[in-house]
């Protein structure tokens, strides 16, 4: 058999073991539910607010952002958390050693971070439904619609979270790119209508997968009407399939080649070094 189909046939298995660890794991559990809850008690007590310029409900417009910009930001900070943390205590080394090793343990990640991911996506959503009222799951067109921002989307935002994780070899200075993910989360229309942004906002927002990744759900939740408080006053899937390929093909074609030159710089002695300056911390 292909070796490369082997690597990942083992990726795509090992992915299911940890996704099955996962859900047998109360930390886990609550590390990817959590900030889902929390969106879901802020839509709550946003109560009777409605999108200015509208009658339509606040709390409905937001539920489909928070599901894209969620899934963005999980997607992005849980695979970079998870690659330092590997990285740091050998387990990248000993699938370095391993034959096509690292195909198969990013393929076990991918499958890994993105199924707890879509499985907290779906808390949100089915809890959501009966928090606020106005949205459009009634038509086939919609649910299609979904399936294909869920999935593009993922594949624009893993690889960059990839490529983000390899560039930190100490687990305790990713924060220094967590920040700034959170900061473009909230300036990509996620929580308010990016309309309502400064002009230059609006261009940096529309620049990453975030703010499309947001609109791609509000496209297949909402109603066709609220379009209209969108820039351009549509739903612009077409940029939206085409800004998410192209973050997707660039993730693609740059992951592989960073994670290839983070694996050559992985050694024996480059571990225990990490493992020793960690036990100074502690002591």
């Amino acid at each position: 058999m292909n070796p490369t189909l082997v690597a990942v046939r083992s990726g795509v298995q090992r992915g299911g073991i940890e996704v099955r660890q996962s859900l047998t794991s109360v930390q886990d559990l609550w590390n990817y539910l959590f900030p889902n809850l929390a969106f879901l008690a802020v839509m709550f007590f946003m109560g009777d607010a409605t999108v200015p310029g509208t009658e339509f409900s606040l709390g409905a417009r937001t539920l489909p952002s928070v599901l894209g910009g969620g899934l963005a930001f999980g997607s992005l900070v849980t695979m970079m958390m998870t690659l330092t943390v590997e990285r740091e205590d050998g387990t990248l080394l000993r699938a370095k050693a391993i034959p096509n090793g690292m195909l198969g343990y990013l393929v076990g990640k991918v499958v890994q971070v993105s199924g707890m991911s879509l499985i907290g996506s779906a808390v949100l959503l089915f809890s959501g439904v009966f928090l606020v009222d106005g949205l459009a799951l009634d038509s086939p067109a919609a649910w299609l619609t979904l399936l294909w921002v869920l999935a593009l989307g993922l594949v624009a935002c893993l690889p960059l979270g990839a490529i983000f994780g390899s560039l930190f070899a100490n687990p305790r200075n990713v924060g220094v790119i967590t920040l700034p993910i959170m900061g473009l989360v909230a300036t990509s229309g996620i929580f308010y209508p990016l309309t309502t942004f400064p002009v230059w906002l609006q261009w940096i927002g529309q620049a990453f997968p975030v703010y499309w990744l947001g609109l791609g759900m509000r496209s297949a939740l909402l109603p066709d009407e609220m379009a209209a408080v969108e820039l351009g006053g549509s739903w612009r899937q077409l940029e939206t399939f085409g800004v998410l390929g192209a973050w997707a093909v660039v993730g693609l074609v740059v992951a592989p080649i960073v994670l290839r030159r983070m694996a050559r710089r992985e050694s024996g002695s480059s571990v225990a070094a990490r493992k020793e300056k960690a036990m100074q911390r502690v002591t």
